[in-house]
C-alpha cells in the first residue's frame, strides 16, 4: 500500500479499532487516532499518530480527517453509557467528515441488523426487520451511511460474528465464556444446547476491512460484506477448543451454563449486563453469516485456525503464558 494514504480510526483504544489501527500501518498507510484527554494536542506512538479530540465533537473529527482517504468508525461509548443517545451523533460526524474529505467510512457492522425473518444464513441484501433497539439504531446508522454516499463518500460494511482475539476488550469470549487475568477453571456457555453461533476472530476482521479498502473503487459506493468466521455448529466447538488449548498449559477447566439469572438479577447496576440480556435472542437460536460474496469478492476470506486463534487470545487474556514466556514470567506481565 503507498505511503501516501492516510485513515483516520476513531475507536483506535478499542479492540477492533486498534486492531485495524495497527493493520494499517503495517499495509503502509499513515495513521491518525482521536482520543480524549491527551496531555498533548498530538503524540506519536508505535507508528499512528494520536491527536486529542472527541468523537462526540464535529470539530475534531473534520480536523483530524483532513487529508485522509479513508475513516475507520469503530467507536462506542464505554461501557455502553449512553450508547442509545451517542452513536447517531457520532457517526453523524464522521459522515461529515467523509463527504467533505470524499473519504471511506469503514464500519463493523453486527448482526442486530437482522431478525428471525433472516435467521438461520443471513446474506447481506437479507431484510433488516430488528427485534432490539440496538438493532433498530444500527438500522438507521446504515441508512445515513447510504445517503451519504450520493454526496461524495463511500462506505464498507463488515459484518462478522462475536469477536474474539488478544486485545478483543468488551467481547462475550472475555466477559462471559472465560475470566481475564487468570487460569482457565471454568467455560460458560450462553446458548442453548446444540445451537450453532458464529464467532469472528479480530485479526482476521481487520486484514478483511485492510483487504477491502484496497480495493478502492472496485467496490460500490456503499458495499455490504459477511464474514463466515468460525461456525461453531452446535455451540460447544469454542469451549471445546478453549479447552484443548488450556489442557495444553496444565490446566483442566470445566463446562458449564452461562448464569443468565444473574444478568436479570444485576442488569438494573450494570449497563454491560443490560446489553448483553437484550441480544440473549442471538444464543437461542442458530444464527449465522453468509461470507460467499466476501469469499469472491476477495478470493478467500481471511481466516486464522480456531485453536491457534484461541490460544492467541488467552494468552493475550493472560490466562495462559504467551509464547515463548515462561508461566512465571508471564504472571509477572
Amino acid at each position: 500500500m503507498s505511503s501516501n494514504k492516510q485513515a483516520l480510526v476513531l475507536g483506535a483504544s478499542g479492540g477492533i479499532g486498534g486492531e485495524v489501527a495497527r493493520q494499517l500501518r503495517d499495509a503502509g498507510w499513515r495513521v491518525r487516532a482521536l482520543k480524549r484527554g491527551l496531555d498533548t494536542v498530538a503524540e506519536q506512538r508505535d507508528g499512528i499518530t494520536w491527536q486529542r479530540g472527541d468523537a462526540m465533537n464535529r470539530d475534531d473529527v473534520m480536523s483530524a480527517a483532513r487529508g485522509c482517504q479513508a475513516i475507520v468508525h469503530a467507536v462506542n461509548p464505554p461501557g455502553y453509557r449512553h450508547w442509545g443517545q451517542r452513536v447517531l451523533p457520532m457517526v453523524d460526524n464522521t459522515i461529515a467528515a467523509a463527504i467533505a474529505e470524499r473519504a471511506t467510512i469503514v464500519l463493523p457492522g453486527t448482526v442486530y441488523n437482522y431478525g428471525p425473518d433472516a435467521f438461520p444464513l443471513i446474506a447481506e441484501d437479507a431484510p433488516q426487520h430488528p427485534t432490539s433497539r440496538k438493532g433498530g439504531i444500527r438500522v438507521e446508522m446504515e441508512d445515513r451511511l447510504h445517503a451519504a454516499t450520493a454526496q461524495g463518500a463511500r462506505v464498507i460494511v463488515v459484518r462478522a460474528g462475536d469477536f474474539f482475539g488478544p486485545r478483543a476488550g468488551n467481547s462475550w469470549f472475555s466477559q462471559g465464556l472465560v475470566k481475564p487475568g487468570q487460569p482457565v477453571k471454568k467455560i460458560l456457555l450462553p446458548g442453548k444446547p446444540g445451537v450453532g453461533h458464529q464467532w469472528a476472530y479480530l485479526p482476521d476482521v481487520a486484514r478483511t476491512m485492510v483487504a477491502l479498502l484496497g480495493r478502492g473503487e472496485t467496490l460500490a459506493p456503499f458495499a455490504r460484506f459477511h464474514m463466515a468466521g468460525h461456525w461453531d455448529a452446535d455451540g460447544t466447538r469454542m469451549a471445546q477448543a478453549i479447552r484443548t488449548v488450556a489442557r495444553r498449559h496444565g490446566q483442566d477447566p470445566a463446562v458449564a451454563a452461562f448464569p443468565w439469572w444473574l444478568t436479570w438479577a444485576l442488569a438494573p447496576f450494570v449497563p454491560t449486563l443490560r446489553e448483553l440480556r437484550e441480544m440473549r435472542y442471538l444464543w437461542n437460536a442458530p444464527v449465522r453469516l453468509d461470507g460467499r460474496h466476501l469469499a469472491a469478492v476477495l478470493g478467500e476470506e481471511p481466516h486464522t485456525p480456531l485453536q491457534d486463534a484461541v490460544e492467541a487470545t488467552l494468552a493475550g487474556m493472560g490466562c495462559i503464558p504467551r509464547m515463548g514466556a515462561s508461566p512465571a514470567s508471564a504472571r509477572t506481565n
